[in-house]
């Protein structure tokens, strides 16, 4: 909300006060020695609550009344364009009028005049003013040492009396810089000091300045706005360019402080001074690559830089403009200017003042020129009675609500201070400065519509209007595209097809990097974090912009996705379901082969007693049949969602059932050479084993041997259902794992080294008689139980899939079928097909043809 501090001028650094020798000497009223910027401030202090009837009293810069405002506005005005290295004079009779600054001092006086005219606002009480033409920055108070002095002489010692004045508020100053001057002389008696313009956030520190207040935002609301602007439209690369003055610096402070935690990185910034170079300036911004500037600063400066930018073609770049210039009157009729870019910029909002117009005719007509004889304090405006009524209207009405609401402020204060009611106000209460402030502190009053209340620093709510200049006018138009307030709460809103950008009509693009892709992250290139490339997402990770733009997400346990994914999917969870193909098939499969050795065993039932049943085995074949019918079960337990139950009975369950049935085969394989040839060579041995059944006693210490192993493994580590989460990227195999490879091997090496036993002994007996000799069956069905294995050994190596399971459960079955078919089977044939061959005659001559063979060699 600044003109604003225009003493900075390019690079006035900020002045260092300089204390001069105070002596008792006349000091010529309308000059002044610059320096002493404190000091004039203090003087500026007594000023304004020294009313005496002096020299300025005849003029229309006073108003007398019950209670004064003081006021000070810069009517005659020219920026500084430099700090000066000594004191120089400064009239302000020499400067040129201000338009700006003559408009607000008549708002002023229009609104007391308004006031001094209500029934409801302190209705028996007449206000005055008492205003001043500050028509330097920090410079010039001639006006105070003229209302100090006697016969011309500044009498010291009365600077700090302050009782009984009629003065008891200040509106004023414009800038922040000279806001934060003159303040502290106010500051000390906590004397309510309103400004209409100054937005330094440094002026919200109420334990620096307890007594000042403002109406209009401060600049932490304005620099807020502008970052909503840039993150509406998506930039991120921004220079942000200023002055040497307090209102910049602040500016520039708070901007970087408040992007701190957003994506908008401040590639450049510049303050400044008298010494810089325009042009350099412009050739870093367009090196860096930067599309979106801010310039906080004032308003005759950014009429420099635009200007220098037409000039040296710097061109299609978007300027941020701050309240200080968004609304100026002199760029717009420049030629050219849509050559710079697109310009959109930030004003406090504007509300009409009902009546203004008419009282700057009424002024006109009655001669209120508003000047006096030359002499006259800093209260004197020589030409401006050739200023029209129109001129008046029709300027920048951007600080007049400001203005007219910080006048209302103190009258309500006061209002309130006189206990004031619909019968009057009561003149004889003592009102002090400080008791308006504390009043302040609580007011909430509507003024024109528009809702007027303080937060706990004296700061007003934020109301802003979001302006564009469509350039492609001439002169260019100031349009409203938008509007942001902060109560009662913060809303934003932008018309985004207001906007005519430059170029190819689309948002400029001002980013140090192009947006990452969906499923890609930010790996930061450089100090800042704006500067990126970009990084595919592997797999199982995803990208999620909300969550985190620098980190890939991890997928759950039972998720999933591709790289460079933006989410992830469920991961399939895949076991051999009893509704599968597969599955059914081999049920199928598996229960023909259960019915099949029930049908065996019918049949050997019936023909118990003939020499095809008993060279099998006998009651043995039973046992035989009994396991292969349970490890058929086991098979069946394949199928299904894993348990616990499941996976004992698929594993330990069918070795166990299986070594069974192979120690009969092994035990068969041994009778039979028993008989034949160790009955002939170790007749004892051959007499001990048929007297006490040595054949079921090997059966049942290999079965009891085995049970301890798969005893053993079931209690140490026992096969369980597992998820298996590592194989598959989509997928979640259900299996049983085998956690101690040793533990669990141990039976089926057991079961390994009794299949070999069993193949050497059938190998031996291959010379036997044909009806007795089982070496081709036992041998083919040895052969295919390794062969099988081996088959699910490679598929288990090479895959962890579903189908491993299938493929063991096939393996499991094989060996069943090997056994069945080739052992059961052709016995079957011959009881059925063949019944000659089972006859106990056939036997005897096949008994008979073996003995002649080997009697011969």
């Amino acid at each position: 909300m600044e003109q604003k501090d225009a003493n900075a001028g390019w690079g006035n650094v900020r002045q260092s006060p300089m204390k001069p020798e105070i002596r008792s000497q006349r000091v010529p009223c309308p000059l002044l020695l610059s320096g002493g910027t404190m000091y004039l401030a203090l003087h500026l202090l007594l000023a304004i609550s020294r009313l005496h009837h002096g020299s300025c009293q005849g003029s229309e810069f006073n108003l007398d009344g019950d209670f004064v405002f003081g006021g000070l506005f810069p009517v005659r005005y020219k920026p500084e364009p430099a700090q000066t290295t000594r004191p120089e004079v400064v009239n302000c009779l020499e400067r040129p009028l201000y338009m700006k600054g003559y408009r607000a001092l008549q708002v002023m006086r229009f609104t007391v005049e308004e006031i001094n005219n209500s029934t409801t606002l302190l209705p028996n009480v007449t206000l005055g003013y008492h205003l001043f033409d500050h028509c330097a920055d920090g410079h010039n108070f001639p006006a105070v040492l003229q209302v100090l002095s006697t016969d011309g002489s500044v009498i010291t010692r009365q600077m700090r009396r302050l009782d009984n004045h009629k003065v008891i508020a200040f509106i004023g100053s414009f800038s922040s810089t000279e806001t934060i001057t003159l303040a502290p002389m106010l500051m000390m008696d906590l004397f309510p000091m309103v400004s209409f313009g100054a937005s330094s956030s440094t002026l919200s520190d109420k334990l620096v300045y307890p007594s000042f207040l403002r109406t209009v935002p401060s600049s932490e609301d304005e620099i807020e706005l502008i970052i909503h602007i840039i993150k509406h439209f998506g930039w991120n690369w921004v220079a942000f360019i200023g002055s040497t003055s307090a209102y910049s610096e602040n500016g520039l402070e708070l901007f970087v402080e408040l992007i701190h935690n957003t994506s908008i990185c401040l590639a450049y910034y510049d303050l400044l001074n008298g010494t810089s170079q325009l042009k350099t300036v412009f050739h870093k911004l367009d090196m860096l690559n930067i599309n979106v500037i801010i310039m906080f600063l004032e308003e005759q400066f950014a009429v420099d830089i635009i200007t220098s930018a037409l000039q040296l073609n710097f061109h299609n770049k978007v300027w941020i403009a701050g309240d200080s210039w968004s609304m100026n009157e002199q760029l717009p009729k420049l030629q050219g200017l849509r050559t710079i870019g697109t310009i959109i910029g930030v004003t406090p909002t504007v509300v009409t003042l009902p009546g203004f117009e008419a009282f700057v005719y009424q002024s006109q007509h009655r001669g209120d020129s508003v000047h006096t004889d030359k002499g006259s304090c800093n209260q004197a405006c020589v030409n401006c009675s050739s200023v029209s009524p129109e001129d008046v209207i029709k300027g920048n009405p951007t600080y007049a609500f400001p203005i007219y609401s910080a006048v209302y402020t103190m009258a309500m204060a006061l209002h309130k201070a006189l206990q004031c009611n619909q019968s009057g106000c009561n003149k004889s209460q003592t009102v002090h400065p400080y008791t308006l402030l504390e009043e302040t502190k609580s007011l909430k009053f509507h003024l024109n519509g528009v809702f007027i209340c303080y937060d706990k620093d004296l700061d007003p709510p934020a109301r802003y209007s979001i302006v564009f200049w469509k350039t492609s006018l001439y002169p260019a138009e100031i349009l409203s595209i938008g509007t942001y307030s902060s109560y009662p709460v913060h809303n934003l809103t932008i018309y985004n097809e207001r906007l005519y950008w430059h170029g190819n009509g689309k948002v400029p693009f001002s980013n140090c990097s192009v947006e990452c892709k969906p499923g890609h992250i930010r790996q930061q290139d450089g100090l800042h974090q704006c500067c990126y490339n970009c990084v595919k997402c592997p797999c199982n990770q995803y990208a999620n912009h909300t969550a985190g733009l620098y980190s890939c997400l991890k997928c759950d346990t039972y998720e999933w996705s591709n790289a460079g994914s933006t989410s992830c999917q469920q991961r399939a969870v895949e076991y051999l379901r009893t509704s599968d193909g597969y599955s059914i098939v081999l049920m199928v499969l598996s229960s023909f082969f259960m019915l099949l050795c029930v049908g065996v065993a019918v049949l050997f039932a019936i023909h118990h007693s003939t020499p095809v049943v008993r060279s099998a085995g006998g009651s043995m074949c039973y046992l035989m049949l009994s396991c292969l019918a349970a490890s058929t079960i086991c098979v069946l337990f394949h199928f299904g969602k894993p348990s616990v139950l499941s996976c004992t009975l698929r594993n330990p369950a069918y070795i166990f059932f299986y070594t069974v049935c192979m120690s009969c085969l092994f035990v068969r394989s041994f009778q039979i050479i028993c008989v034949f040839k160790m009955a002939t060579h170790l007749p004892r041995a051959h007499a001990l084993w048929v007297k006490h059944n040595g054949q079921w006693l090997v059966v049942a210490a290999i079965s009891l041997f085995q049970l301890l192993l798969c005893i053993t493994w079931m209690a140490v580590t026992p096969p369980l259902p597992t998820e298996d989460t590592t194989s598959f990227q989509n997928q979640i195999v259900l299996r049983c794992t085998v956690h101690d490879f040793i533990v669990s091997s141990l039976p089926l090496s057991f079961l390994w080294i009794i299949s070999g036993l069993c193949f050497c002994f059938s190998y031996m007996g291959t010379d036997l008689p044909k009806n007795y000799n089982e070496a081709k069956a036992i041998t083919f069905s040895i052969l295919l139980f390794c062969l099988s294995w081996a088959i699910f050994f490679t598929a288990e190596f090479m895959s962890h899939s579903k189908y491993v399971q299938v493929v063991k459960a096939v393996v499991e079955l094989s060996c069943l079928c090997g056994i069945m078919f080739s052992y059961f089977v052709p016995k079957c044939f011959i009881i059925v097909f063949q019944p000659l061959k089972n006859t106990q005659e056939y036997f005897q001559a096949s008994i008979q043809s073996y003995t002649r063979t080997i009697s011969r060699m």
